[in-house]
């Protein structure tokens, strides 16, 4: 090769003029080919691309025979080429028809070569084509060589990304870059959405690839990287980690990775090949994820994730953008694509054109799925490499009852998941005829379904679904959205509109569960090894008095004249609610001191959700003036499984005898007591699992919106004394099966139960 830097730069000088060239496609990728073969000093120069089929299809050559263009196929994994493809990784041979994976197509002409470079076309990781150099002379090609070929391939991948390509596709060998997807992941709320891929972290467009002066470049990266440090630095050293959504830990990483000289080192090289620098970024990235995809430890593949993060970070710098999420303007029908979310991101986004949620990480029981179902948005979780697989403006469809995600979907799928839709429309029109249906099992139970709720958008699902209250409204939502500590009067006025909207109907408001996931962007963020085990909820109530009577003093305030219910999370001993209650009845009596209107009555109540207090529970009850069970957090810690952890979250099932005699020893302490209970978990909001637990004898639910319908037609249609005599028999006969699920859809299906 000619001078490895000063041949690079003349390549990519003369690449650009070609592509600027008012030439056809094919004449454009044959000049290429050509180019390519001089500046390398090879005989071969040739062009796979990616079909949609997964096959590797010949698109342009020089050297070898030009009748086997578009003829000649590689399936995938086949060949040298094949091989490259499914790895990633360039290949380098002084006698390729020696290796074991040679494949000889006698159309080309390629038997008289025998020495072979080939690197994959990359973008964003993911492989687009093959580039391939050839000789006759046996010869071990250069790093330089090498280097200068993937700067060439990364090119090639933009020119294939933006359709450059696609009139040279033939019918039915559509060009991979849009071929359709099937993905398979976890269900995190139900329903099913069509739209188009908004980004939530859109990725950076760089539309200058080639550099004029490759000593500028490295000089703007050096520039970059320098602030991209000092930036990171200062989020840290002030704790101001949320400020820009982001986590202490992983700006910790950033810190370590943003210092790699093996890293950096591989991007200014990028540079001095003549790339620009972000176009050397987005190379070295593409290059790296691609790599680490393919691994199978879990450890390199999350670091993968804070790679991309840091890129983006260093792209945005380099651009000029601000570092963070860009709120753009939503089409009609977006579905919204992202590695992982925080509830309160989620929240920012306008639902109105929402139609769904496509995300890498987040189990069925995190708390951004608890928010989408909320907000009754069908959303996927555990779709690997989601970010990277779709492409902004993508068709995209979003099958929350299945766990399923089709990406760019072939016309057929795409009307049978209209289909689906219009079924599944005619069958919500069923539940909303339900409405003004009394909820009573079919021998005379009463049950009483409340929603649950967090902010005011929430509140006109009251007259939607006709439920009986609010079971649970999730205070800290309101901290979670806003900007700063919301005072004690934006409480007060956020908590008087809540009750003002109930009409009458009971509000239960839960006092501030913050910490572990739940992290508010204005507080310090506390670095635990265990965060669902440690500062949170209660907890910090107890250590921050004046954080916990603010929010006491907001709610009593604004029930005046109201029956106000107040309910306390993450109870863990009789204790912790006794001096809690306490700090509650001074502010009543600082209230009526203050000769202020006080609630008409006031019950203050416990969320049993940790297994300790399923050892007090006489003594909870008495001293209680209601329990709600958070069946989310009691079956995480029940069975010690993290519920963020796909491995483990759906390993035990909450319908098994353990949890369902936790569940009815906490209901039987109840009525002994003259308690009232209420579930108001995820558990209470599926129909097999609220039979369970009315065979049990929980008579009153809270859930979201969207599960009022379908558990009301359940308990319509369901006898709950037969179901309890079954349920009893059951448990006292348990043989230690993993589930009593099975037993449990069976009754079901013998009582005609919809579930």
């Amino acid at each position: 090769m000619r001078g490895a830097l000063g041949g690079s730069g003349v390549l990519l000088r003369r690449l650009r003029e070609v592509m600027a060239a008012p030439v056809s496609p094919q004449e454009r990728l044959d000049r290429l080919v050509v180019l390519i073969a001089g500046n390398l000093v090879a005989e071969v120069c040739s062009v796979y691309v990616l079909r949609e089929d997964g096959s590797l299809e010949l698109y342009a050559t020089e050297g070898l025979n030009r009748e086997a263009v578009h003829h000649t196929t590689m399936r995938a994994g086949e060949g040298l080429v094949g091989l490259i493809a499914s790895e990633a990784e360039p290949i380098a041979l002084s006698d390729a028809q020696s290796h074991p994976a040679f494949s000889y197509r006698p159309e080309t002409g390629e038997e008289i070569y025998r020495s072979f470079l080939g690197v994959p076309i990359l973008r964003g990781g993911a492989v687009m084509g093959v580039l391939v150099i050839q000789n006759r002379a046996s010869r071990i090609y250069s790093e330089d060589e090498t280097e200068s070929l993937q700067t060439t391939a990364m090119i090639m991948a933009e020119m294939i990304a933006a359709g450059g390509l696609k009139a040279l596709s033939r019918p039915g060998a559509a060009i991979g870059l849009e071929r359709p997807i099937h993905g398979v992941g976890t269900t995190l709320a139900d329903g099913v959405g069509l739209g188009y891929a908004v980004l939530h972290e859109p990725r950076v467009a760089i539309t200058d690839l080639i550099a004029e002066d490759p000593a500028f470049e490295v000089s703007r990266l050096e520039a970059a990287i320098a602030q991209m440090r000092v930036a990171i630095d200062e989020l840290i050293e002030r704790g101001d980690v949320a400020h820009t959504g982001e986590h202490r830990d992983v700006l910790e990483t950033f810190r370590m990775f943003a210092h790699d000289q093996g890293w950096l080192r591989r991007m200014r090289e990028a540079v001095m090949t003549g790339l620009t620098a972000e176009a050397a970024v987005e190379r070295v990235q593409s290059d790296t994820r691609a790599k680490m995809q393919r691994q199978t430890d879990p450890y390199l593949r999350e670091r993968l994730h804070d790679l991309d993060d840091l890129a983006n970070r260093l792209l945005r710098t380099l651009v000029g953008k601000p570092n963070g999420v860009a709120r753009e303007q939503l089409p009609e029908n977006a579905i919204l694509i992202a590695r992982s979310m925080g509830p309160a991101a989620l929240l920012d986004y306008d639902r109105a054109h929402l139609r769904g949620l496509v995300l890498e990480e987040g189990g069925p029981t995190s708390h951004i799925a608890i928010v989408a179902r909320a907000l009754g948005i069908p959303a996927v979780g555990e779709i690997a490499n989601a970010t990277a697989l779709i492409e902004a403006g993508d068709a995209v469809i979003v099958d929350g009852q299945a766990g399923e995600v089709q990406i760019r979907p072939q016309p057929d799928v795409e009307n049978a998941y209209k289909d689906k839709a219009r079924l599944r429309a005619r069958k919500q029109e069923q539940f909303r005829k339900l409405k003004t249906q009394p909820a009573v099992t079919k021998d005379g139970v009463g049950i009483s379904l409340q929603i649950n709720a967090g902010l005011l958008v929430d509140l006109p699902n009251l007259d939607e679904t006709n439920a009986g209250g609010i079971g649970l409204f999730r205070t800290e939502l309101q901290f979670m959205v806003a900007q700063h500590m919301p005072t004690t009067a934006e409480q007060q006025t956020l908590y008087g509109a809540v009750l003002a909207a109930a009409n009458g109907r009971p509000v239960t408001f839960r006092t501030l569960d913050i910490g572990g996931d739940k992290v508010l962007p204005y507080m310090e963020r506390v670095e635990e090894e265990n965060p669902a085990l440690g500062w949170r909820a209660i907890r910090i109530g107890l250590d921050k008095p004046r954080l916990l009577r603010a929010q006491v003093r907001a709610l009593l305030r604004a029930g005046a004249g109201y029956d106000m219910k107040i309910m306390l999370p993450m109870i863990a001993t009789v204790n912790e609610f006794l001096r809690a209650r306490l700090i509650v009845r001074r502010e009543l009596a600082v209230l009526e001191r203050d000769g202020r209107p006080a609630p008409s009555s006031l019950q203050l109540g416990v969320m049993v959700e940790v297994p300790s207090l399923l050892f007090e529970l006489p003594e909870i009850a008495r001293e209680a003036d209601f329990l709600s069970v958070g069946t989310n957090d009691l079956m995480q810690f029940l069975f010690a499984a993290d519920r963020e952890n796909r491995r483990v979250s759906e390993r035990f099932d909450p319908l098994c005898a353990a949890g369902l005699r936790a569940l009815r020893a906490i209901v039987d302490h109840a009525d002994k007591a003259g308690c009232p209970v209420t579930v108001c978990g995820e558990m209470g909001g599926k129909p097999i699992e609220a039979l369970a637990l009315i065979a049990l004898g929980y008579r009153s639910f809270s859930m979201s919106a969207a599960s009022v319908g379908p558990v009301k037609a359940m308990l319509r249609a369901l006898d709950a004394g037969k179901a309890r005599q079954r349920l009893d028999a059951w448990l006292a006969a348990s043989d230690g099966a993993a589930s009593l699920r099975p037993l449990l859809s069976a009754l079901a299906a013998e009582m005609k139960v919809p579930v």
